[in-house]
């Protein structure tokens, strides 16, 4: 679908029509607090929607922009520890997720990263969905899943097999139901086709780049930051700066912690959860950000960017969208990719980037953030939605996500 500007009369056309929207998730949680929960928050801003979710326990914390909001929920609120991770009840969210009755609103908005995006809508309600990533636990990630779970082994390990193959028949079945895709990245977009086979229109997220002040001096040390789970390779890193001697702040917590500090020489330093402003300083005042997963998009990646810190980053996924490799940008780099998730090519990256780091320019990473900002993700998010609906009134779905 070609983009729209926004303009003043979509804008009115909407407001004329007073049409009822409705914006579903799939958990709300103060444990949930990543790039998904910030594009909630974002489109809550400018659209009236009421909000639906699997869970709700953010309108109870006075912390959150939620607090006292009124949130629809399924069955699944009252479960035992459905507030330390829904994710345990894997087998009730499709059916949780259909139970929603929102036969009330016009224009359905889903930002969905499991099941989401899979409510029931009639045929006079328009359904756009912002994917952040095919399920992962479904598609990408179910062998890694099924190696380092018990629930993968013996004859568990069938029923979970079992599990995850009607997962992904209903993953296909629900995306169905979805009118028009919004990807996160072009990444996400590939991924969503070969899932799906469903074009998806690529909107970036917002990234609140302002949360981070430019910083021209540089400190001695290096910066990750991430949760510690196998997929992020945070082990990784830390083998190669065990090797390279240069000092490393590790920033996050996770099922990986213990083992990453078991592992890690004195130069790496390993600082678990940390409040908000101690993040951004580290960010900002970081030589570089070191990164090793494979990210649909990567908000952390831009945020370092953000505070004028250059990124040494594994060559794939949103990363490639998101950071400028210096040595094919010489005059406006921003990073440094290496070419396989080891500490060996880890190592290689950052002797290199020692060598390079006086060509990297802080202002020029911001001014890269900064294409990544909030009002760009609402300019482009609300020009589509008013595009999308246009489309739909007419009837013609020839040209639907393209």
């Amino acid at each position: 679908m070609t983009e729209l500007a926004l303009t003043n009369r979509s804008i009115d056309y909407i407001q004329v029509k007073k049409l009822k929207y409705a914006l579903v998730h799939e958990w709300l949680t103060p444990l949930a607090t990543g790039g998904s929960e910030l594009v909630v928050q974002e489109i809550l801003k400018y659209i009236d929607a009421d909000i639906y979710a699997l869970i709700d326990f953010e309108s109870a914390n006075p912390e959150s922009y939620l607090f006292q909001r009124q949130i629809g929920t399924t069955f699944l609120q009252h479960f035992p520890k459905a507030r330390s991770g829904v994710q345990k009840y894997l087998p009730f969210l499709p059916i949780a997720i259909e139970q929603l009755d929102l036969r009330q609103y016009d224009i359905i908005l889903s930002s969905s990263h499991a099941v989401a995006k899979g409510i029931l809508t009639s045929p006079q309600q328009m359904h756009v969905c912002y994917c952040h990533t095919p399920m992962r636990y479904a598609w990408d990630l179910t062998f890694d899943y099924l190696r380092s779970s018990k629930a993968g082994r013996g004859i568990q390990g069938l029923l979970t097999r079992y599990l995850l193959h009607r997962l992904r028949q209903w993953d296909v079945i629900s995306a169905n139901r979805v009118d028009y895709f919004i990807a996160n990245s072009q990444h996400t977009a590939r991924r969503i086709w070969r899932c799906y086979r469903r074009p998806a229109q690529v909107i970036y997220p917002p990234v609140n780049i302002e949360r981070f002040s430019l910083m021209r001096q540089k400190q001695d040390f290096y910066v990750t930051v991430c949760r510690l789970v196998s997929y992020k390779n945070v082990s990784a890193i830390v083998q190669a700066f065990n090797q390279l001697g240069h000092t490393l702040i590790v920033i996050g917590t996770g099922p990986e912690l213990e083992m990453i500090r078991q592992i890690a020489k004195p130069n790496v330093q390993l600082l678990g959860w940390q409040p908000a402003e101690v993040v951004e300083k580290y960010m900002a005042e970081a030589k570089a950000f070191v990164y090793a997963a494979c990210e649909d998009f990567g908000i952390a990646l831009v945020e370092a960017q953000a505070g004028g810190t250059p990124v040494i980053a594994y060559a794939a996924g949103g990363a490639l969208e998101t950071v400028l490799d210096i040595r094919q940008h010489p005059e406006t780099g921003t990073g440094l990719f290496f070419p396989s998730q080891t500490a060996a090519a880890i190592v290689e990256a950052v002797e290199e980037f020692e060598q390079l780091q006086g060509k990297f320019q802080p202002e020029m990473a911001r001014l890269h953030a900064e294409k990544f900002a909030p009002e760009v993700f609402e300019q482009r998010y609300l020009a589509f939605v008013e595009q999308c609906y246009q489309e739909f009134l007419s009837g013609d779905f020839s040209k639907s996500g393209t």
